[in-house]
């Protein structure tokens, strides 16, 4: 089954509020300077990329009942995981940062609506990688139910 973006976003969202959390634990430790920047973007990569990897869901989708497979259709390998979440880095990017990420997360709501299987231009760019829902039951099957 093909999520929904809503969904797809609600888990993004999830996530995004757990690591601002870390984010701003980890600042008031060192202090919100450049090595908070640097940290903070090495943890929010590698949380996307070794959760896809390892578990085939973050925290956000593991709660809405999402995960993502790799091309061949298990977990994604380390590189497709990367390639896939290597996008969230933009932000970061002194000056333009903001809308770089802005540009890359409408071009990936745009291919995802567009696509039939729900895989968005970060989905291609990672090999073929795609997020699945749960998946649903069959209809019960009742008396004068054809079958």
């Amino acid at each position: 089954m093909t999520p929904g973006l809503g969904v797809r976003a609600a888990a993004r969202l999830v996530d995004a509020v757990l690591l601002t959390g870390v984010g701003f634990g980890l600042g008031s430790l060192l202090g919100f300077g450049f090595d908070w920047l640097a940290l903070q973007l090495v943890l929010v990569l590698a949380w996307f990329v070794a959760s896809d990897a390892l578990l085939g869901r973050t925290p956000g989708k593991a709660l809405l009942g999402l995960r993502v497979e790799g091309a061949g259709g298990g977990l994604p390998s380390w590189r497709e995981a990367f390639l896939r979440e290597v996008f969230v880095v933009l932000g970061a990017i002194p000056f333009v940062g903001p809308l770089l990420a802005l540009a890359a997360w409408i071009a990936i709501v745009v291919t995802v609506r567009r696509s039939p299987d729900g895989r968005g231009l970060h989905d291609r760019w990672a090999g073929g990688t795609r997020v699945v829902g749960p998946r649903s039951a069959p209809a019960p099957q009742g008396p004068g139910t054809p079958e």
